[in-house]
């Protein structure tokens, strides 16, 4: 088995073509199963058999066999993550956002952190703390208790949440950034375009 006391393997898969025009219901069925399939490859990179994926009654990913897991999708992209420590994975593309949206998702303290506000520190940021909300089991609402502590380069930075601080570990392709709970552990990510 890799050693997961020392690595994760995140992996981000190109959701096909055929199905990014999809919508509603039958979209999130198609991007479910490719973040599944996206977390099988990351079992196997981990040399895991897959547990019974569970979710609590909140939608929050049980641990399996202690591993725990973390799915994201978007309409361009799925992304999966296993590890022993409690982990959390994000996906956004990178657009224009509005001034009510940088107020809300980060305080002026923050903010102040970095020289500039732009729309890649926005996405950091926000999937930064995403990652850790799935981490920590909250939903959304538990926005305001996440706060970007530190940022100690262009691809990591520090989220505190619940008196525990999470280092994050950015990537960087095709106008997206994804973010993972990494802490201590070294990160090997497998992108696949297709």
């Amino acid at each position: 088995m890799a050693n997961l006391n020392r690595c994760i393997y995140p992996v981000i898969l190109a959701v096909p073509s055929q199905y990014r025009a999809y919508r509603g219901r039958q979209q999130v069925k198609i991007l479910s199963s490719l973040a599944r399939e996206a977390l099988t490859i990351c079992a196997e990179k981990c040399q895991l058999q897959l547990g019974r994926l569970v979710k609590n009654e909140q939608g929050a990913p049980q641990p399996f066999d202690g591993h725990y897991w973390s799915l994201t999708h978007k309409p361009a992209y799925v992304g999966a993550v296993i590890s022993l420590q409690k982990t959390g994975i994000d996906i956004e593309a990178v657009k224009n956002i509005s001034t009510a949206m940088f107020k809300r998702v980060a305080t002026d303290s923050e903010w102040h952190l970095a020289s500039v506000r732009s729309e890649d520190l926005f996405f950091r940021f926000w999937t930064a703390k995403e990652a850790v909300l799935k981490a920590e089991g909250l939903g959304m609402a538990g926005l305001s208790k996440c706060t970007i502590t530190r940022i100690l380069d262009r691809d990591h930075l520090e989220v505190g949440c619940r008196d525990k601080r999470y280092l994050i570990e950015h990537l960087y392709f095709k106008g997206h950034i994804a973010s993972v709970v990494r802490d201590q552990l070294e990160s090997r990510w497998t992108v696949r375009f297709g």
